[in-house]
């Protein structure tokens, strides 16, 4: 009990005093993912019944979807640092919330809602590697974790709030929620317009020195890394829908999500300093044990294996999502918004990777009647595709510190010679 106390204590101190600009934009951090996921969890459902589309073209509009908003990250972490931080955030912000107001007329024009679909998907892209650079700029390296743990923990209570609140809505008044969702963007937008520029928001000499393309300098441990956390975690985001309601309900479903999400609100922000301090190979070895397990419980299908599994993978994704961030940052010469670009770019090819290989395994299993048997594959994916890190390790090695430093721990050595928040 007093341990946790300390944490918490801890954690308050790391974080505080806030300033108004950054108390506003973890506020954003809520309301963003509260208005998207009123709309976007449903758009299947949506697009299939409301407007007609085949099941076919539905699978399609969302694979671009996703991946436009996942690996679009890379460009804009590029524009942020190309016109600033606070400009990229309002700029994505006006796209995106012409996204939602183009699904209000589509309800007028059915094909219209493809491309406002995409819309929001492509200011999602834009807005969050500037959104994670401004909330960490100008704070030391040992602060940064509480500050990135507190913007996840905000965005994750906004996506499990989101669906609460729009599930009775989206077929039987989609207009309304439309709306709500399009006024709800731009009051945010109309904040952001008022936050106060970042000093350095118009870089000048670290161009000179360091290379400007969009893959240049990456952090080729962390991004490879990452792609795989999540190449391996949307296993279970893809593919538990189908599975948990098969063998339990729509509404259990949603409770399992709802624990994952409270899971990442409650426990990230808590443990983001043993992370911070976690050497980066154990961390590795923490996050990956965790999804083997949480995938190899799935397998059982009882409900109570369900709500293990899911929790075993979040703590898991906990652990392997910060920290791979904290690395990238930690090891790349480039901006934030740059690096957080990259790591988006890695998570986005991941996602797809599960999606179309996951779909297929997934398929046999479920035309063989034993769908149980792709967990455990997905398990064993786990504790086997690992180890491959070890080569990328040894090759992106540096020498040791003076003072016996262990790799992953935070050194004036190194630190690769970043400023924080540069």
């Amino acid at each position: 009990m007093g341990e946790r106390a300390a944490r918490g204590a801890g954690l308050r101190a790391s974080l505080f005093p806030l300033t108004g600009p950054l108390r506003f934009l973890l506020l954003s951090s809520f309301l963003i993912p509260l208005g998207s996921f009123m709309v976007l969890p449903f758009m299947s459902v949506f697009l299939h019944e409301r407007l007609g589309m085949g099941l076919g073209t539905v699978g399609v509009v969302l694979a671009v979807a996703s991946l436009v908003q996942f690996s679009g990250g890379i460009v804009g972490g590029a524009l942020a640092d190309r016109i600033g931080l606070r400009r990229t955030m309002l700029w994505a912000l006006v796209v995106r919330t012409a996204g939602f107001a183009g699904l209000l007329l589509a309800l007028r024009w059915p094909p219209l809602a493809i491309w406002a679909l995409v819309l929001t998907c492509c200011g999602a892209a834009l807005y969050l590697p500037a959104n994670k650079a401004y909330l960490v700029h100008g704070v030391d390296d040992e602060r940064r974790p509480a500050y990135l743990s507190a913007g996840n923990a905000a965005l994750n209570a906004g996506m499990a709030v989101g669906p609460l609140i729009a599930g009775p809505f989206v077929l039987s008044s989609p207009g309304w929620l439309f709306a709500a969702v399009t006024a709800l963007f731009l009051a945010v937008t109309v904040g952001h317009a008022r936050l106060p520029g970042t000093e350095g928001e118009d870089p000048t000499g670290s161009r000179e020195t360091v290379p400007s393309g969009l893959l240049a300098s990456v952090a080729l441990l962390p991004f490879v890394a990452n792609a795989l956390a999540f190449y391996l975690y949307f296993h279970f985001q893809h593919f538990l829908a189908v599975y948990a309601v098969e063998r339990a309900s729509s509404a259990f479903y949603s409770v399992v999500l709802l624990l994952c999400f409270t899971l990442v609100i409650v426990v990230q922000p808590l443990a983001s300093d043993l992370i911070r301090r976690m050497p980066y190979a154990l961390a590795l070895a923490v996050g990956f044990t965790g999804l083997a397990a949480g995938l190899a419980v799935l397998a059982a299908g009882t409900r109570t294996a369900l709500l293990a599994g899911g929790a075993l993978i979040t703590l898991g994704d906990i652990v392997l999502f910060l920290k791979n961030d904290l690395e990238a940052l930690r090891r790349s010469p480039r901006s934030d918004a740059v690096v957080f670009g990259q790591q988006r770019l890695a998570a986005g090819l991941g996602a797809c990777a599960s999606g179309v290989l996951g779909g297929q395994l997934y398929g046999l299993g479920e035309r063989a009647g034993h769908t149980g048997w792709f967990w455990l594959l997905a398990a064993a994916q786990c504790l086997l595709l690992p180890p491959l890190l070890l080569t990328l390790r040894r090759r992106t090695a540096r020498p040791p510190v003076p003072d016996g430093d262990h790799e992953g721990a935070l050194t004036r050595d190194d630190t690769d010679g970043r400023i924080p928040g540069r």
